[in-house]
């Protein structure tokens, strides 16, 4: 051995050592139960993880490892998902119901693992079960490696803020009720911040969430959208919002007023004490693009306090935008652009086109007519590229897939529309209204280079879609209104430094790009994070095959795989 090899060898040596001694496994113990939650003046039994609405935080380095036990105690099938997290070879811990795992059955349990790579800033995590996200939710922190920093300024604090939605009845008989009815769920009766709707509700005054700031501080807000059904507006009375991150990615810096989240999204946030010492909202309400839907119009509020504030007079409430301002999402989504310049793929293997949105079902001729009260005796559903997403109940997509179970899915989801229309017209034939279903996954080769075309539809109405895709990040390198046109929006494109996100607001009766490369085998749910859109079928499922050696290849199933 010579001596340049033998001290490459001792560098590599400590550098190993060193790495591993920094990397820790974090282990935790989740225990889904149900406990008595109060809101709006009524109390009754939420699902919660360890007691706790929301869940608990968790707060690891970019390198950690996560053991999560999960155990359920309470009486639905639950599973959880690590919302943003890549999951490089470990899908087995990605959590969605009947995809990656069966659902983990009362009195069961099941132990996620799974390491953070390679990225930094907030996530969050939910479950994965029917509409039990509504209160299991809570935040995932990936702090730097150690030795490494923020690329700006280190706050002085550091405040998670975690938008949701409240219902006085039991969500699970929400959806179960909609289910049978073959109409849109009700609405909730209050949006949340931490988990408490604020003063301008009825008897929420006390529990209103305070944010304490000293002047002149920096404070990095952490917000996640974990709101079961609606978009919503976020904005700080008389302070300005510099935006530094999302999705757990790192953006070149802007000012803004109002922040718009979609479902599943999360964004980061500096936010300097620099006004008088007084106390100001943090005030959240829905961005409703679907016209005539119904929708939860209320506001909910924290508040930012000075800590030498001595004024005892209300708060200062901010302005937002009207409910239907599609003008400042659009403004605000167009200055999102990644920090540095990133590597986006070039040539494309596969170029799809997905339409996405929603339909109706023509009512069974047994059902009677109760159960079909959708638009004109129908039943309201869902689809990308006309097939409605249906999941299977005896084995999930991933364990079908591994041990070549047959006839729990096809391989044959359209690269494109059966039929091309005017996706955003006011006409369209009423045809096209209903889709069919299945359980049709899209088969990806290991490193093929992917694009996908998301354009909203006008059937029945056309909306904001947050589209939510597992096990990736995806380049987003345009967006616009209408009908996407390759010839002319093409031009368009950021390939230079497109913002990496895992959830895309594709726009109201418009439409969005993505990139990324098909570098994690397994299978990975894409679906709207509209919970009432993926239970009428707004998803479907891409499978990448294993490439070559043992990093390319999916891991083997872990001993405690709950069973269908």
């Amino acid at each position: 051995m010579t001596l340049n090899t033998l001290s490459f060898s001792l560098i590599f040596c400590s550098l190993l050592s060193a790495s591993s001694i920094i990397a820790k496994v974090q282990h935790h113990n989740f225990v889904i139960q149900e406990t008595p939650v109060k809101r709006l003046c009524k109390t009754r039994n939420a699902i919660t993880v360890n007691g706790m609405f929301p869940g608990p935080t968790l707060e690891v380095n970019d390198g950690d490892t996560l053991e999560v036990k999960v155990h359920n105690r309470a009486r639905y099938n639950i599973t959880i998902h690590w919302h943003g997290v890549r999951q490089m070879r470990t899908g087995w811990a990605d959590g969605p119901e009947f995809v990656t795992q069966c659902p983990i059955r009362p009195g069961k349990s099941y132990t996620y693992r799974f390491t953070i790579q390679g990225q930094e800033g907030t996530l969050w995590w939910h479950a994965h079960s029917s509409w039990l996200r509504a209160t299991v939710y809570g935040t995932l922190i990936i702090h730097p490696a150690p030795g490494s920093s923020f690329p700006f300024p280190k706050p002085d604090r550091q405040t998670a803020l975690v938008l949701g939605e409240w219902w006085n009845a039991n969500p699970v008989n929400v959806i179960n009720q909609a289910t049978r009815t073959g109409a849109a769920p009700n609405v909730s009766d209050a949006y949340t911040i931490n988990g408490q709707p604020g003063d301008l509700y009825n008897c929420s005054t006390k529990g209103t969430v305070v944010v304490p700031v000293n002047s002149g501080e920096t404070s990095l807000l952490r917000v996640i959208n974990a709101a079961l059904n609606q978009p919503l507006f976020f904005t700080v009375a008389n302070h300005k919002l510099t935006v530094v991150g999302a999705d757990a990615s790192y953006l070149k810096p802007f000012t803004t007023k109002v922040l718009m989240l979609g479902p599943g999204q999360t964004t980061d946030v500096l936010l300097t004490a620099n006004q008088p010492p007084k106390r100001y909202y943090i005030a959240s309400r829905a961005y409703q693009s679907a016209q005539n839907a119904p929708f939860d119009n209320t506001t909910t509020t924290a508040i930012l306090q000075y800590t030498k504030t001595t004024t005892t007079s209300p708060p200062i409430m901010p302005p937002l935008p009207a409910f239907n301002h599609t003008k400042t999402v659009t403004s605000f989504s167009r200055k999102f652009k990644s920090l540095r310049n990133v590597v986006v793929p070039k040539t494309i293997d596969e170029n799809l086109f997905f339409t996405i949105g929603l339909g109706l079902d023509k009512c069974p001729k047994h059902f009677p007519k109760n159960r079909c009260q959708g638009l004109n005796g129908t039943r309201f559903t869902a689809s990308m590229n006309n097939v409605s997403f249906v999941l299977p109940s005896n084995f999930s997509l991933l364990q079908a897939h591994s041990n070549g179970i047959p006839n729990v899915f096809t391989t044959d989801f359209p690269a494109k529309p059966p039929v091309k229309f005017d996706y955003t017209g006011k006409n369209i034939s009423r045809g096209l209204f209903q889709p069919v279903k299945g359980t049709k996954l899209y088969k990806l080769k290991y490193g093929s280079r992917v694009q996908i075309v998301l354009q909203d539809t006008n059937i029945v109405t056309s909306e904001n879609h947050p589209i939510h895709l597992h096990g990736y990040d995806f380049y987003i390198v345009a967006e616009g209104f209408g009908n996407f046109n390759p010839k002319k929006d093409n031009s368009k494109f950021n390939l230079v430094d497109p913002p990496l996100r895992n959830t895309v607001a594709v726009p109201v009766n418009g439409w969005a790009v993505i990139r990324f490369v098909a570098d994690n085998p397994g299978v990975w749910l894409m679906h709207c994070h509209l919970d009432v859109h993926i239970k009428w079928g707004l998803s479907m499922a891409f499978l990448v095959e294993n490439g070559v050696g043992e990093l390319e290849t999916l891991e083997a199933a872990p001993h405690d795989l709950p069973v269908c």
